[in-house]
């Protein structure tokens, strides 16, 4: 038997009407709005904001010795990643691709 799968399909329980289902569930929360909402868009910085005000604590680490600064791409690189040295520096595995 062939079956029409974009027919709408009737149950048993589909013979409450929408206002009945209405009725049983309380409008509580209709009217309630939340103003701690992430997509507020009040409560992101605009760029360009002035922010000379914040300290920030950054630690720069010296070269490792099983590190090295591609000259190519300027990106500190483990050693595994290293391909060849030129006369300027060395260069990363990627930078040779």
């Amino acid at each position: 038997m062939a079956t029409d799968y974009d027919a709408p399909r009737k149950t048993d329980d589909d013979s409450e009407s929408i206002e009945a289902l209405k009725e049983r569930v309380p409008d509580r929360l209709s009217g309630v709005v939340d103003v701690e909402d992430a997509d507020n868009p009040a409560s992101f910085d605009l760029p360009g904001a002035d922010l000379s005000d914040l300290d920030l604590d950054v630690i720069v680490l010296p070269p490792q010795a099983d590190e090295f600064t591609c000259v190519s791409c300027f990106l500190v690189k483990n050693r595994s990643q290293f391909d060849h040295e030129t006369g300027l520096g060395p260069v990363c595995q990627e930078c040779q691709l």
